[in-house]
Protein backbone atom coordinates (compact mmCIF):
# COMPACT_ATOMS: atom_id res chain seq x y z
CA UNK A 1 0.00 0.00 0.00
CA UNK A 2 2.41 2.23 0.85
CA UNK A 3 4.37 1.66 -2.40
CA UNK A 4 1.67 2.32 -3.81
CA UNK A 5 1.22 5.57 -2.46
CA UNK A 6 4.34 6.39 -3.27
CA UNK A 7 3.83 6.01 -6.78
CA UNK A 8 1.02 8.06 -7.47
CA UNK A 9 2.55 11.04 -5.30
CA UNK A 10 5.79 10.52 -7.91
CA UNK A 11 3.26 10.70 -10.68
CA UNK A 12 1.79 13.58 -9.31
CA UNK A 13 4.74 15.50 -9.06
CA UNK A 14 5.65 14.47 -12.46
CA UNK A 15 2.76 15.94 -13.74
CA UNK A 16 2.73 19.11 -11.62
CA UNK A 17 6.57 19.58 -12.47
CA UNK A 18 5.35 19.13 -16.51
CA UNK A 19 2.91 21.84 -16.13
CA UNK A 20 5.11 24.08 -14.88
CA UNK A 21 7.36 23.60 -17.10
CA UNK A 22 4.91 23.80 -19.96
CA UNK A 23 3.35 27.57 -18.28
CA UNK A 24 6.37 29.25 -17.94
CA UNK A 25 6.94 29.48 -21.86
CA UNK A 26 3.32 29.97 -22.17
CA UNK A 27 3.17 32.68 -20.33
CA UNK A 28 6.68 34.37 -21.79
CA UNK A 29 4.80 34.22 -25.25
CA UNK A 30 1.46 36.38 -24.13
CA UNK A 31 4.09 39.05 -22.34
CA UNK A 32 2.82 41.49 -22.21
CA UNK A 33 -0.77 41.31 -21.03
CA UNK A 34 -0.99 44.39 -18.89
CA UNK A 35 0.73 47.36 -18.42
CA UNK A 36 4.42 47.94 -17.69
CA UNK A 37 6.10 50.18 -14.99
CA UNK A 38 9.15 51.77 -15.42
CA UNK A 39 10.26 53.24 -12.18
CA UNK A 40 13.53 55.93 -12.36
CA UNK A 41 14.69 56.78 -9.34
CA UNK A 42 15.03 59.78 -9.58
CA UNK A 43 13.57 63.15 -10.69
CA UNK A 44 11.57 64.08 -13.41
CA UNK A 45 13.61 66.03 -16.13
CA UNK A 46 16.77 63.65 -15.90
CA UNK A 47 19.09 61.73 -18.12
CA UNK A 48 16.67 58.59 -16.76
CA UNK A 49 14.22 60.11 -16.93
CA UNK A 50 13.69 61.73 -20.38
CA UNK A 51 15.46 58.03 -22.02
CA UNK A 52 12.74 56.34 -19.86
CA UNK A 53 9.61 58.27 -21.64
CA UNK A 54 11.21 58.10 -25.01
CA UNK A 55 11.94 54.17 -24.77
CA UNK A 56 8.87 53.60 -23.26
CA UNK A 57 6.54 54.49 -25.53
CA UNK A 58 8.48 53.09 -28.46
CA UNK A 59 8.40 49.59 -26.77
CA UNK A 60 5.25 49.92 -25.50
CA UNK A 61 3.85 50.73 -29.17
CA UNK A 62 5.58 47.84 -30.44
CA UNK A 63 4.20 45.42 -27.74
CA UNK A 64 0.61 46.71 -27.66
CA UNK A 65 0.30 48.03 -23.58
CA UNK A 66 0.78 51.07 -22.25
CA UNK A 67 3.87 51.74 -20.51
CA UNK A 68 3.87 53.87 -17.39
CA UNK A 69 7.04 55.78 -16.44
CA UNK A 70 6.88 56.40 -12.73
CA UNK A 71 9.51 58.48 -10.94
CA UNK A 72 10.67 57.03 -7.06
CA UNK A 73 13.62 59.41 -6.29
CA UNK A 74 15.33 59.31 -2.85
CA UNK A 75 18.92 57.89 -1.47
CA UNK A 76 20.76 58.42 -4.68
CA UNK A 77 18.51 56.14 -6.59
CA UNK A 78 18.68 53.32 -3.80
CA UNK A 79 14.64 53.40 -2.87
CA UNK A 80 13.47 53.34 -5.83
CA UNK A 81 15.68 50.65 -6.95
CA UNK A 82 14.85 48.69 -3.78
CA UNK A 83 11.18 48.75 -5.21
CA UNK A 84 11.87 46.33 -8.04
CA UNK A 85 14.34 44.51 -6.70
CA UNK A 86 11.77 43.76 -3.96
CA UNK A 87 8.34 43.40 -7.10
CA UNK A 88 7.07 40.39 -8.63
CA UNK A 89 9.79 39.04 -10.93
CA UNK A 90 7.01 38.81 -13.78
CA UNK A 91 8.33 41.54 -16.41
CA UNK A 92 6.13 44.18 -15.96
CA UNK A 93 7.92 46.27 -13.43
CA UNK A 94 11.27 47.59 -14.62
CA UNK A 95 13.93 49.99 -13.52
CA UNK A 96 15.43 52.82 -15.67
CA UNK A 97 18.70 54.64 -14.09
CA UNK A 98 22.07 55.46 -13.76
CA UNK A 99 23.94 52.49 -13.26
CA UNK A 100 27.39 53.54 -12.94
CA UNK A 101 25.69 55.15 -9.61
CA UNK A 102 23.52 51.78 -8.99
CA UNK A 103 27.29 49.89 -8.88
CA UNK A 104 28.86 52.79 -6.55
CA UNK A 105 26.02 51.80 -3.94
CA UNK A 106 26.60 48.13 -3.48
CA UNK A 107 30.05 49.00 -1.55
CA UNK A 108 29.32 52.74 -0.36
CA UNK A 109 26.27 51.87 1.32
CA UNK A 110 27.33 49.04 4.20
CA UNK A 111 23.39 48.84 4.42
CA UNK A 112 22.01 48.57 1.42
CA UNK A 113 18.92 46.46 1.10
CA UNK A 114 19.64 44.72 -1.78
CA UNK A 115 22.40 42.94 -4.07
CA UNK A 116 23.47 44.90 -7.29
CA UNK A 117 24.47 41.74 -8.65
CA UNK A 118 22.06 39.31 -7.07
CA UNK A 119 18.96 40.88 -6.70
CA UNK A 120 18.21 41.82 -10.63
CA UNK A 121 18.10 40.64 -14.08
CA UNK A 122 20.56 43.12 -16.09
CA UNK A 123 18.19 43.82 -19.49
CA UNK A 124 20.29 45.77 -21.71
CA UNK A 125 22.66 49.16 -21.44
CA UNK A 126 20.83 51.97 -22.98
CA UNK A 127 23.41 54.68 -23.31
CA UNK A 128 26.10 56.88 -21.99
CA UNK A 129 27.18 60.05 -21.37
CA UNK A 130 30.78 61.17 -20.94
CA UNK A 131 31.41 63.52 -17.75
CA UNK A 132 33.20 66.78 -19.31
CA UNK A 133 36.64 68.05 -17.18
CA UNK A 134 35.82 71.63 -16.63
CA UNK A 135 37.99 74.06 -15.08
CA UNK A 136 37.35 77.86 -14.20
CA UNK A 137 38.78 80.44 -16.85
CA UNK A 138 41.22 81.35 -14.52
CA UNK A 139 42.94 78.30 -14.66
CA UNK A 140 46.87 78.73 -16.00
CA UNK A 141 46.01 75.73 -17.94
CA UNK A 142 43.69 74.48 -21.43
CA UNK A 143 44.94 70.18 -21.34
CA UNK A 144 45.63 67.49 -19.42
CA UNK A 145 48.87 67.17 -19.45
CA UNK A 146 49.85 71.15 -18.70
CA UNK A 147 47.16 70.39 -15.85
CA UNK A 148 49.11 67.73 -14.40
CA UNK A 149 52.70 69.63 -14.64
CA UNK A 150 50.65 72.87 -12.77
CA UNK A 151 49.48 70.44 -10.16
CA UNK A 152 52.63 68.81 -9.86
CA UNK A 153 54.64 72.24 -9.54
CA UNK A 154 51.93 73.40 -6.85
CA UNK A 155 50.83 70.70 -5.14
CA UNK A 156 47.64 71.08 -2.35
CA UNK A 157 46.86 74.31 -4.59
CA UNK A 158 44.19 72.79 -6.60
CA UNK A 159 40.62 71.83 -5.18
CA UNK A 160 37.87 70.11 -6.90
CA UNK A 161 34.61 70.04 -6.88
CA UNK A 162 32.43 66.98 -5.80
CA UNK A 163 29.09 68.14 -8.00
CA UNK A 164 26.94 65.69 -5.75
CA UNK A 165 28.80 64.32 -3.19
CA UNK A 166 31.40 61.89 -1.60
CA UNK A 167 30.97 58.66 -3.53
CA UNK A 168 29.22 59.98 -6.60
CA UNK A 169 30.50 59.15 -10.07
CA UNK A 170 31.94 62.67 -10.59
CA UNK A 171 33.66 62.40 -7.29
CA UNK A 172 35.19 59.03 -7.70
CA UNK A 173 36.03 60.47 -11.45
CA UNK A 174 38.02 63.08 -9.48
CA UNK A 175 39.91 60.58 -7.29
CA UNK A 176 40.86 58.21 -10.01
CA UNK A 177 42.01 61.06 -12.41
CA UNK A 178 44.19 62.40 -9.22
CA UNK A 179 45.63 59.12 -8.63
CA UNK A 180 46.49 58.05 -12.21
CA UNK A 181 47.95 61.69 -12.43
CA UNK A 182 49.96 61.07 -9.71
CA UNK A 183 48.22 64.62 -8.16
CA UNK A 184 46.61 65.74 -5.35
CA UNK A 185 43.61 68.31 -5.19
CA UNK A 186 41.02 69.54 -2.29
CA UNK A 187 37.56 68.20 -2.95
CA UNK A 188 34.60 70.30 -2.36
CA UNK A 189 31.54 68.80 -1.67
CA UNK A 190 28.34 69.77 -3.45
CA UNK A 191 24.86 68.60 -3.40
CA UNK A 192 24.35 69.39 -7.28
CA UNK A 193 26.01 69.94 -10.40
CA UNK A 194 24.04 73.44 -10.95
CA UNK A 195 25.74 75.08 -7.80
CA UNK A 196 28.97 73.52 -8.65
CA UNK A 197 29.13 74.96 -12.13
CA UNK A 198 27.53 78.10 -11.24
CA UNK A 199 30.73 78.53 -8.87
CA UNK A 200 33.25 76.82 -11.04
CA UNK A 201 32.39 79.92 -13.81
CA UNK A 202 32.82 82.37 -10.56
CA UNK A 203 35.68 81.24 -9.83
CA UNK A 204 35.26 79.79 -6.38
CA UNK A 205 36.14 76.45 -7.10
CA UNK A 206 39.30 75.02 -9.92
CA UNK A 207 37.43 72.48 -11.54
CA UNK A 208 34.81 69.39 -11.76
CA UNK A 209 33.60 66.66 -13.68
CA UNK A 210 30.20 66.91 -14.92
CA UNK A 211 27.64 65.34 -16.83
CA UNK A 212 27.75 66.79 -20.48
CA UNK A 213 24.26 68.02 -21.47
CA UNK A 214 24.30 69.76 -18.13
CA UNK A 215 27.76 71.37 -18.62
CA UNK A 216 28.51 71.99 -22.28
CA UNK A 217 26.08 74.66 -22.70
CA UNK A 218 27.91 76.76 -19.97
CA UNK A 219 31.36 75.62 -22.03
CA UNK A 220 29.50 77.46 -24.89
CA UNK A 221 28.86 80.31 -23.58
CA UNK A 222 32.35 81.11 -22.16
CA UNK A 223 31.12 80.63 -18.26
CA UNK A 224 33.91 77.72 -18.00
CA UNK A 225 36.56 76.12 -20.37
CA UNK A 226 36.15 72.43 -21.48
CA UNK A 227 39.62 70.40 -20.20
CA UNK A 228 39.31 67.12 -21.85
CA UNK A 229 36.57 64.68 -22.16
CA UNK A 230 36.01 61.16 -19.88
CA UNK A 231 35.24 58.95 -23.53
CA UNK A 232 37.49 56.02 -24.62
CA UNK A 233 37.49 58.37 -28.07
CA UNK A 234 36.91 61.46 -29.10
CA UNK A 235 33.45 63.03 -29.47
CA UNK A 236 32.20 63.99 -33.00
CA UNK A 237 31.28 67.31 -31.06
CA UNK A 238 34.35 68.01 -29.57
CA UNK A 239 36.74 66.86 -32.45
CA UNK A 240 39.29 68.97 -31.13
CA UNK A 241 39.10 68.27 -27.16
CA UNK A 242 41.68 65.46 -26.77
CA UNK A 243 39.74 62.46 -24.59
CA UNK A 244 41.68 61.83 -20.63
CA UNK A 245 42.56 58.75 -21.68
CA UNK A 246 45.23 59.96 -24.24
CA UNK A 247 46.71 61.37 -21.08
CA UNK A 248 45.85 58.48 -18.40
CA UNK A 249 45.15 55.42 -20.72
CA UNK A 250 42.10 53.56 -20.03
CA UNK A 251 40.61 56.49 -18.36
CA UNK A 252 36.64 55.83 -18.57
CA UNK A 253 33.83 57.81 -16.60
CA UNK A 254 30.57 58.95 -16.91
CA UNK A 255 26.84 58.47 -16.83
CA UNK A 256 25.37 55.11 -18.12
CA UNK A 257 21.62 54.04 -18.15
CA UNK A 258 20.27 50.70 -18.36
CA UNK A 259 17.21 48.63 -17.80
CA UNK A 260 17.03 45.78 -15.02
CA UNK A 261 14.32 43.83 -14.13
CA UNK A 262 13.99 41.81 -10.41
CA UNK A 263 15.79 38.57 -10.19
CA UNK A 264 13.91 35.78 -11.53
CA UNK A 265 12.46 37.38 -14.46
CA UNK A 266 11.63 34.67 -16.56
CA UNK A 267 14.60 34.35 -19.03
CA UNK A 268 11.98 34.51 -22.29
CA UNK A 269 10.52 37.50 -20.91
CA UNK A 270 14.11 39.34 -20.30
CA UNK A 271 15.01 38.27 -24.45
CA UNK A 272 11.95 39.58 -25.42
CA UNK A 273 12.03 43.18 -23.43
CA UNK A 274 15.87 43.36 -24.63
CA UNK A 275 15.15 42.64 -28.56
CA UNK A 276 12.33 45.38 -28.09
CA UNK A 277 14.53 47.77 -26.38
CA UNK A 278 17.51 47.29 -28.95
CA UNK A 279 14.80 47.80 -31.97
CA UNK A 280 13.68 51.03 -30.05
CA UNK A 281 17.37 52.41 -30.04
CA UNK A 282 17.71 52.22 -33.84
CA UNK A 283 14.99 54.66 -34.59
CA UNK A 284 15.96 57.94 -35.83
CA UNK A 285 13.64 59.60 -33.40
CA UNK A 286 15.93 58.02 -30.66
CA UNK A 287 19.08 58.46 -32.10
CA UNK A 288 18.37 62.17 -32.55
CA UNK A 289 17.25 62.04 -28.69
CA UNK A 290 20.15 60.66 -27.67
CA UNK A 291 22.27 62.93 -29.25
CA UNK A 292 20.68 65.76 -28.26
CA UNK A 293 20.84 64.87 -24.93
CA UNK A 294 24.75 64.23 -25.49
CA UNK A 295 24.79 60.50 -25.10
CA UNK A 296 25.78 57.08 -27.35
CA UNK A 297 23.47 54.07 -27.57
CA UNK A 298 25.11 51.67 -25.48
CA UNK A 299 23.25 48.56 -26.59
CA UNK A 300 23.86 45.11 -24.91
CA UNK A 301 22.84 41.37 -24.69
CA UNK A 302 21.74 40.87 -21.11
CA UNK A 303 24.61 38.30 -20.58
CA UNK A 304 27.38 41.07 -21.78
CA UNK A 305 25.20 43.82 -19.48
CA UNK A 306 25.24 41.67 -16.31
CA UNK A 307 29.00 41.07 -16.77
CA UNK A 308 29.90 44.67 -17.27
CA UNK A 309 27.44 45.44 -14.09
CA UNK A 310 29.75 43.10 -11.84
CA UNK A 311 33.11 44.21 -13.05
CA UNK A 312 31.79 47.84 -12.43
CA UNK A 313 31.07 46.85 -9.03
CA UNK A 314 34.26 45.58 -8.43
CA UNK A 315 36.12 48.28 -9.52
CA UNK A 316 33.82 50.96 -7.99
CA UNK A 317 34.59 48.97 -4.95
CA UNK A 318 37.80 49.23 -5.03
CA UNK A 319 38.08 53.08 -5.56
CA UNK A 320 36.59 53.49 -2.38
CA UNK A 321 37.85 50.79 -0.10
CA UNK A 322 41.59 51.81 -0.85
CA UNK A 323 40.55 55.59 -0.92
CA UNK A 324 38.35 55.10 2.68
CA UNK A 325 35.79 57.01 0.98
CA UNK A 326 32.42 57.72 2.79
CA UNK A 327 29.29 58.93 2.55
CA UNK A 328 28.87 62.71 3.68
Amino acid sequence: MKKLQSLFLLFICIVCGTALAQGNPSAASSYPNKPIKIIVPFPAGGTSDVLARLIGQKIGDAMGQMVVVDNKPGASGNLGAEMVARAAPDGYTLVLMDVGTLSISQTLYPNLPFNVTKDFAPITMVAYSPHLLVANNKMPFNTVPELIVYAKKNPGKLNFASAAGSGSANHLAGVVFAKQAGIEWAYIPYKGGAQAITDLGAGQVDLTFNGMTATYPHVKSGLIKLVAVSSAKRLEQFANTPTIAETLPGFLTGSWQGVLAPAGTPPAVVAKLNAEILKAMKLPEVKEALKTAGADAYPMSPAEFGKWLQQEVNAWGKVIKENNIKLD
